[in-house]
């Protein structure tokens, strides 16, 4: 019998340890032996480019022209966005652009507003 702890994602009880970490191989969750008190990676803090944190619904400016890739548009100085959303990865900003449309925006070209 094993006293490990089932997994916290899925509740799966057939966890395994591999080294430091123990493992479902249900849902494929990794997790540290003490992790309870590890931080969510959702909880990370997105800032803009003079270090206003930002949140979804912020209005926000453009503070250097930004080509759009694959076309000859582009975003310029001052543009004024209203509504993001914030997403994870490199491009965390989640905008619809007025002429342009829905693209996405690195926080460190955007002002808050």
């Amino acid at each position: 019998m094993s006293t490990l702890p089932p997994c916290p994602k899925c509740n799966s009880e057939y966890t395994y340890e591999d080294g430091a970490q123990l493992i479902c191989p249900e849902c494929a969750h990794e997790w540290s032996v003490g992790g309870e008190a590890e931080a969510a990676p959702d909880d990370t803090v997105k800032k803009d480019s003079v270090g206003n944190v930002l949140q979804d619904g912020d209005t926000i400016t453009v503070i250097k022209d930004l080509k759009v890739k694959g076309t000859s548009l582009v975003v310029k100085v001052g543009t004024k966005v209203k509504n993001i959303r914030l997403c994870d990865g490199d491009h965390d900003i989640d905008c619809k652009i007025d002429g342009i449309g829905p693209m996405k925006l690195k926080s460190e070209f955007v002002r808050k507003v």
